[in-house]
């Protein structure tokens, strides 16, 4: 695996197809891989870390907490609450708050460590029923109660693009939830809300020219 090459296409992929490159942060997608193979990762030059299982994540966490090179962890999988207290007291952003409750119990888990935790939501854009993430309107409904979240910092979107080929499926997707970051920043937020978390290995060069700040890469660094 040419790790450290692989990396270095993606940030310039970023410089290429971004409106604005230096705002924009690789993550790399771990699941698949062991602590050594993130060494490597982090010794070619990507300093944020995803991962979808907590128990995965507390393991990795520990090996590598000590590495010389300074990274972050993102979890960026379906989030269960009663898994939250596993990763609260270190985790530095997560993906994929989906509903109130869930918020709920990363504020109070985030308050029991005295910190606050960044947190972006997940909307299912794409209306798929296999997929995770809150609907528009019920996301809408839960807004001030998730503004009185003290210990929670929602930093913006996430979601995830269906396995399609039509890529101007894929593009809309993206340019609509760029939109309702916008809206939302307008109605609600006062501008705080900074972060699109969209685009994976096979569609994050779409995502970067739709305004994507994070995007999620595994396979395309391992290959």
């Amino acid at each position: 695996m040419k790790i450290s090459e692989n990396i270095n296409e993606i940030l310039i992929d970023i410089k290429k197809h971004s409106p604005y490159p230096d705002k924009v942060d690789l993550i790399a997608v771990t699941k698949y891989v062991d602590t050594e193979v993130i060494k490597d990762v982090l010794t070619g030059g990507a300093r944020i870390l995803g991962e979808n299982k907590v128990q995965v994540l507390t393991k990795k966490y520990e090996d590598l907490c000590n590495f010389s090179i300074e990274h972050k962890w993102h979890f960026i999988g379906n989030l269960q609450k009663n898994k939250v207290k596993y990763i609260a007291s270190f985790i530095d952003m997560i993906h994929s708050v989906n509903k109130l409750s869930l918020a709920q119990e990363i504020n109070k888990r985030a308050k029991e460590h005295n910190r606050t935790i960044d947190v972006l939501i997940e909307i299912n854009l794409f209306e798929e029923e296999s997929k995770e993430g809150y609907q528009y309107t019920d996301f809408l409904n839960d807004i001030p109660d998730l503004l009185e979240l003290e210990n929670v910092n929602i930093k913006g979107f996430m979601t995830m693009a269906p396995y399609t080929d039509n890529e101007e499926l894929i593009r809309a997707g993206f340019r609509k939830l760029r939109e309702l970051k916008d809206e939302m920043n307008t109605l609600y937020f006062n501008n705080s809300l900074s972060e699109l978390s969209m685009g994976m290995s096979n569609d994050y060069k779409i995502a970067l020219e739709e305004g994507a700040t994070l995007i999620r890469v595994g396979s395309k660094i391992f290959k």
